[in-house]
């Protein structure tokens, strides 16, 4: 099932996404509590989904699928390639920052370029999104604490993110974590290890691996996490980036007003968003 958030006439709300249209859930909430009691309500919205009342996908804005995650976690270095032209090793350890609510944006919506800054780069990602979590998860259990999986871009402004060891800053941005278009559900995808993932930049190919290439999968990345941490519905995990981003490239080319980056993976869909100058 693919599950968004949505507005249309002026109500922002979720539907399940069925075609070239959604269907209203009409249950009270946000998509945190849809996730929270999913096993309740997914016989009845499988029945929905068959019959409810429809909306033209094209007359709803689509948001971000979980618009205020109570944690947004991101992988570092963890494809061989972006290891590669990052010039490091490989890690003994996985490497982990966090990117702050308020970097969430909806899946085609414009991308801001800070005022001041210069250095905005891509990263295309597949994001697990947490359904059951909790703590302790073993890898061989992961399966099971994950609710499904949606399309992010973990974007980055370089000169802050290696001014400091510590990530989370150029990572923060407002607008930087676009996410979208829906939520696939974990039984819907199977093995999340098997995706095309590709980035593109006014229609040129910079990014394009499978997540078969995952140094850290995503099973062992929800049983690092949850030593430290309870995952909770809603959390949204940034599983890595291939290479090609383009801070690698010689010479460099960083984003710039009116660059169009295009974030697609198999078997989910694809978000889009207009790089803007903030004002």
């Amino acid at each position: 099932m693919k599950l968004c958030t949505f507005t249309h006439a002026g109500k922002t709300r979720t539907g399940i996404v069925v075609g070239d249209k959604v269907v209203e859930i009409g249950v009270p909430g946000t998509m945190i509590d849809l996730i929270r009691d999913w096993e309740a309500l997914k016989p009845g919205l499988e029945a929905k989904a068959a019959t409810g009342e429809s909306i033209p996908l094209a007359e709803v804005k689509l948001e971000a699928p979980v618009p205020r995650p109570g944690k947004i976690f991101a992988i570092g270095l963890n494809y061989a390639d972006h290891i590669a032209e990052s010039g490091l090793g490989t890690p003994e350890r996985q490497v982990w920052f966090t990117k702050a609510q308020t970097s969430v944006n909806a899946p085609f919506d414009p991308i801001l370029i800070a005022r001041g800054t210069m250095t905005p780069d891509y990263e295309a990602e597949l994001v697990a999104v947490i359904g059951a979590g909790g703590k302790h998860i073993a890898a061989a259990d992961a399966p099971a604490a994950i609710f499904g999986y949606t399309v992010g871009n973990d974007v980055t402004e370089r000169m802050w993110q290696h001014a400091v060891p510590q990530w989370a800053l150029g990572k923060s941005f407002d607008t930087h974590a676009p996410m979208g278009p829906w939520i696939v559900t974990a039984d819907e995808i199977g093995d999340p290890h098997t995706l095309g993932i590709r980035c593109y930049v006014n229609g040129e190919e910079r990014q394009n691996s499978n997540t078969q290439h995952l140094v850290y999968n995503v099973w062992q990345q929800v049983e690092h996490l949850s030593v430290g941490m309870t995952l909770e519905p809603g959390d949204c995990l940034f599983t890595g980036t291939p290479g090609g981003i383009g801070a690698a490239m010689d010479p460099r080319q960083f984003l710039k007003a009116g660059d169009v980056v295009r974030t697609e993976i198999d078997r989910i869909g694809h978000i889009e968003g207009t790089m803007v100058a903030e004002g």
